[in-house]
């Protein structure tokens, strides 16, 4: 059994990335190649908080779909509109199925947005008799598996034979749709003067309306949403790396008529106004001093480094 390969990008979505890989290991793994039309990645966060306080990581999620077996809660994740926040505590991991932005429409049978902000059991999508029973079965045979690629491995068995797609029935027809919205998304990624839903309507070959309707069918949100979502995603892995960055440029370049907005963009999602989130990142990132002389006598500041980090 080999392991699939790592994404090598950052996860831009992690707010206080340098506090997150203290206190959770976090993997990411392209997906095997028949599901790659259709997934994204493979996410597994795994920790251990035994005898510490339970700790809140926040994301900003992307536009896209994800299949999560978690024992606390496990089910299809429509698209967050806003900032997601998930409690850790004691020990235990989770696993989950991004999909690509688009690409849950063919499994899903109706518009995406008819999901966003929702959370589905995994019954109400894969169909299964006795839904209680099988979604504990498929959790504990996913979170049960011995090491990553055991696990990617058997989640994505599960997606295949659960949705009718293993052997020799046939994976659903890659939509067409699902590379043209991927195009428009990197449009929007690599374009940072990019902030109007009309010029990335041009840069697409479509009118607004059309570009709207598309977004609702298959993505579940607004292009709007979409361009901010990116480009507050930008700022914070920005601030997060630390550095003296000139918060009214920043607030121009993202696409702000000035910093006041901005800073009420950022605050409201991520928790915090941009300076302040840029200088905790900083003091995290900053070495940490010698305790070894008064370890002996100070147990308590002593941090316990789970084995490591996390959609």
């Amino acid at each position: 059994m080999t392991t699939p390969a790592s994404v090598q990008d950052r996860a831009k979505g992690v707010v206080a990335p340098a506090l997150a890989v203290r206190m959770f290991r976090m993997e990411r793994y392209l997906p095997r190649l028949d599901l790659a039309p259709f997934i994204e990645h493979i996410w597994i966060v795994e920790w251990d908080l035994r005898g510490q306080p339970p700790f809140v990581q926040r994301t900003l999620p992307y536009p896209s779909v994800h299949v999560v077996f978690d024992r606390a809660r496990s089910g299809v994740f429509g698209v967050v509109t806003g900032a997601f926040d998930y409690t850790l505590q004691g020990a235990g991991r989770v696993c989950g199925l991004k999909f690509r932005p688009g690409a849950f429409r063919a499994f899903l049978g109706r518009p995406l947005h008819t999901i966003s902000d929702q959370v589905l059991p995994l019954s109400a999508v894969f169909g299964w008799d006795d839904a209680a029973a099988v979604e504990a079965a498929a959790v504990d045979t996913v979170l049960g598996a011995p090491g990553d690629a055991a696990m990617i491995d058997a989640a994505g068995m599960l997606l295949r034979t659960r949705l009718r797609i293993q052997l020799r029935i046939e994976l659903p027809i890659a939509d067409p749709q699902v590379e043209r919205i991927a195009a428009i998304l990197r449009t929007v990624e690599t374009t940072p003067g990019l902030t109007r839903v009309e010029a990335l309507a041009a840069a697409a070959g479509l009118g607004v309306r059309s570009l709207q309707q598309l977004f609702g069918e298959y993505v579940g949100v607004s292009p709007k949403w979409v361009i901010r979502r990116f480009r507050l995603h930008e700022a914070a892995d920005r601030l997060a790396q630390g550095g003296d960055l000139d918060l009214s440029a920043l607030a121009l370049e993202l696409g702000y008529v000035d910093q006041a907005h901005f800073t009420s963009d950022f605050r409201r999602l991520v928790g915090q106004a941009p300076g302040r989130y840029r200088d905790d990142a900083q003091a995290i990132s900053a070495p940490q001093p010698d305790r070894t002389a008064d370890s002996e006598s100070s147990p308590a500041h002593s941090r316990t480094d789970p084995s490591a980090p996390p959609p």
